[in-house]
């Protein structure tokens, strides 16, 4: 399997991961709406907006879920290339956490301080209610993603070299 084929798999296995967390979240109640705003505002960016007042205000536009899943998953995917630019194909071969972690932290980066504000909720949602609550909630996902790019590496090569082989205790 070549170096990009891994890295887009673990892509996809990481941005995946916070699907599945977000998908039981959504199992007590709470549905989580940032795909969905993500998608809504790239839709309106052929029509010359970039910035709303609030995005929850501005009107829905046709498959801007899709559109934002696509978005969701493609933003994944390049940061798990930033992750194998910055600390080498080696990652791939023996992924540790710590650099995992490092990326989830950085890709904290562009939705507080781009994307809320491109939104209408502020830089890191300083026009929100309860700010440091929805910081909290980005850092958590954002850390799964972390999370989900070591294990999605881990289980890569497991797959790739064959079944796990068990020693005979003597």
């Amino acid at each position: 399997m070549t170096k990009s084929v891994k890295t887009i798999l673990v892509g996809i296995g990481a941005t995946g991961s916070i699907d599945c967390f977000t998908y039981l979240i959504s199992l007590f109640g709470k549905t989580p709406r940032g795909i969905l705003f993500v998608g809504r505002w790239l839709a309106y960016m052929p029509k010359g907006q970039f910035m709303h007042h609030t995005i929850i205000e501005s009107q829905s536009i046709v498959n801007e879920l899709l559109i934002g899943q696509i978005a969701h998953y493609g933003i994944g995917i390049a940061f798990a290339f930033l992750l194998v630019k910055l600390y080498g194909k080696m990652w791939l071969k023996t992924p540790k956490l710590g650099p995992a972690l490092t990326i989830a932290i950085i890709t904290l980066v562009p939705p507080l301080f781009i994307l809320q504000p491109a939104l209408g909720f502020g830089i890191a949602f300083s026009n929100m209610p309860q700010q440091g609550l929805l910081i909290l909630k980005t850092s958590f996902i954002h850390v799964i993603y972390g999370i989900g790019l070591y294990l999605t590496a881990i289980a890569i090569n497991r797959i790739n070299n064959g079944p796990i082989k068990f020693k005979k205790i003597h």
